[in-house]
């Protein structure tokens, strides 16, 4: 298993761009996926395996979001709680994305290979992202 912690606001995977060069269409990351993607590789790559994982995976990813300074004390206390959680955009996809994007060639070779996917989102004064990669084992499936 490899699991580490990627610090600092997570970043959900945001629309693609498109622009016209030559008369071609060409589509691009907008600018804060593409750097935190690179965050994210940065971050993977002081864990990265001596071979690249192969074959099928477990991914988990827990996202901790930043408590909105606006939020009321009464509901500070059901956060410490666990009892509220983020239900706001972005979706817990838009994150995943970036993440899997990020660890192409760190870690995976590549995000097709993710078979099974657990993630969650959370509310946290300290924002970050924790991974957890496994080898995917066919008795661990229900």
């Amino acid at each position: 298993m490899i699991a580490f912690t990627i610090h600092g606001q997570p970043v959900a995977q945001g629309r693609a761009r498109a622009t016209t060069f030559k008369g071609q269409a060409r589509m691009y990351d907008p600018a804060k996926s593409k750097h935190y993607k690179h965050y994210v590789q940065l971050s993977a790559a002081q864990h990265k395996p001596s071979n690249l994982f192969k074959g099928p995976i477990d991914l988990t990813v827990r996202v901790y979001r930043p408590i909105p300074k606006s939020m009321p004390k009464y509901k500070r206390k059901l956060i410490d709680e666990g009892q509220l959680r983020p239900t706001t955009k972005p979706d817990v996809d838009n994150y995943l994305k970036a993440i899997k994007d990020g660890l192409n060639g760190i870690i995976w070779h590549d995000d097709s290979q993710v078979v099974n996917v657990h993630i969650e989102k959370y509310y946290d004064d300290q924002p970050r992202v924790e991974v957890e990669i496994r080898e995917w084992e066919a008795d661990t499936c229900t």
